[in-house]
């Protein structure tokens, strides 16, 4: 006997109302919110990788972020600065939505003011007041993405700025306003 059918009819349907309710709950974005998240990531000046898992649920692993703070340095100069959390979760999301594991390249994390002013001088096309220089920038390839798909998926979701440089083979993503352009 289902437990339902002894329960007035209005309240069954209530009942199953709710449960469906319940069903569908469990594939949608609370159930992505609350997975642990993590990044698979790969340094193509270092060589480096880094598999961490960054947040469980709303909290950010304390360890887990030092440990991505370190991968991201500025690597010529070996300087190490906080990198805004909130690129993680940009990253994550934009892997989910094209339906990828998160296995990144990282072109550049951090850049130190020194780095950065080097790299204009050289004709890099690094801007002036670079938010690579705050840890709020990261450049990037999504493995087994094409990289138009990396930077449509980083417009849609508006949480920042999206620079598109095909040549260069990687999308520039940051916490920025939201904004677009292309190198």
């Amino acid at each position: 006997m289902l437990p339902t059918q002894n329960l007035p009819k209005s309240t069954r349907r209530w009942f199953i109302a709710g449960a469906a309710a319940a069903v569908s709950l469990a594939a949608t974005p609370l159930e992505a919110a609350t997975r642990p998240r993590r990044l698979l990531l790969h340094n193509l000046h270092t060589k480096e990788d880094l598999d961490v898992i960054y947040r469980r649920g709303q909290v950010f692993d304390r360890p887990a972020l030092t440990r991505l703070n370190h991968f991201l340095r500025d690597w010529r100069r070996d300087e190490v600065l906080p990198i805004d959390p909130r690129l993680y979760d940009i990253m994550t999301a934009i892997a989910d939505r094209l339906g990828q594991v998160p296995r990144f390249e990282i072109v550049s994390g951090y850049r130190s003011p020194e780095t950065n002013a080097m790299l204009r001088r050289a004709g890099g096309g690094a801007a002036k007041k670079s938010l690579h220089m705050f840890g709020r920038a990261i450049d990037l390839r999504l493995e087994g993405a094409r990289l138009r798909d990396v930077r449509e998926v980083a417009r849609q979701l508006e949480r920042g700025g999206v620079g598109y440089y095909p040549k260069s083979q990687f999308v520039h993503i940051d916490t920025g306003n939201v904004r677009t352009w292309s190198g």
